[in-house]
């Protein structure tokens, strides 16, 4: 295992998620982002100091697309922060604020998911890494990889961009249209497909049991968090929408995350 190259890449991802110390979610969303982004960069500027058999152009490619869903990602979340600074000016805003301050999480709890999540950024963005390292000179799946990322990355813009304008038009109610008529979290399912063309993207590049265990987790662990983000939200959701009659005709006929997979719900109702 290339534990220096690993140890550097990790000190990337644990500066720029560090913003999670402002705000704990930070950690999870914009620094989520920054650290994805961040780490692509690093690795590409490993590439340029240091060049190996592995054509630069696919090194290229994979940074612009960690670049490219770190800024979509951040960038979408800080507009909707800005747009909720007038929220965050009424009275009920300023009650729920100073109750939020008085029960702030103690810095060895948010050190330790700092750390937690810079370590698993690092392992996200280690496919990249390991196909630099390994001097991986085939073409063919890492570009069938970049392409499922693609789509993935369209998918999350797009989905986002719906939920959007359907909440403007909207506001009691889920998105319903469009990508939401497939199934009721297709951000998700766009951040599941995006990670996994990174996976995908690496699959002949691993040289190591580490790297696999490594590459493995962090496809799993991405794949678990998306699911629980999905059973989070329908939790909100339930709680606010319970009593609707076109929420539940919805949600019981819209499959969660997957597609044709018939799994409505992950609350028991």
């Amino acid at each position: 295992m290339p534990w220096d190259l690993l140890g550097i890449i990790l000190a990337v991802c644990a500066v720029l998620c560090a913003v999670g110390f402002y705000k704990f979610v930070y950690f999870l969303s914009i620094g989520y982002g920054f650290a994805v982004a961040g780490g692509g960069i690093a690795i590409l500027i490993m590439a340029l100091v240091n060049p190996t058999a592995t054509p630069f152009w696919l090194l290229l490619i994979e940074a612009v697309l960690f670049v490219a869903y770190g800024v979509r990602l951040s960038g979408f979340l800080l507009v909707r922060e800005l747009k909720n600074v007038s929220f965050k000016k009424t009275d009920v805003a300023k009650d729920t604020l100073a109750k939020n301050n008085e029960k702030k999480m103690p810095v060895f709890v948010l050190a330790t998911i700092w750390i937690s999540v810079s370590v698993l950024y690092t392992a996200q963005v280690s496919p990249m890494l390991f196909r630099f390292v390994n001097s991986a000179s085939d073409v063919i799946v890492p570009v069938i990889g970049f392409v499922i990322s693609v789509l993935g990355l369209i998918l999350e813009t797009v989905a986002d961009n719906q939920k959007s304008a359907q909440k403007k038009v909207n506001p009691n109610m889920v998105a319903t249209q469009g990508l939401y008529k497939i199934v009721r979290c297709p951000n998700y399912l766009g951040e599941i497909i995006f990670w996994t063309g990174v996976f995908v993207s690496g699959i002949t590049a691993y040289a190591t049991v580490g790297q696999w265990i490594t590459a493995v987790l962090a496809y799993v662990c991405i794949v678990f968090i998306m699911f629980n983000g999905a059973q989070r939200l329908e939790k909100r959701q339930m709680a606010r929408y319970g009593e609707d009659k076109e929420y539940n005709d919805y949600a019981n006929k819209t499959p969660i995350i997957i597609p044709l997979l018939p799994i409505y719900h992950l609350n028991k109702k």
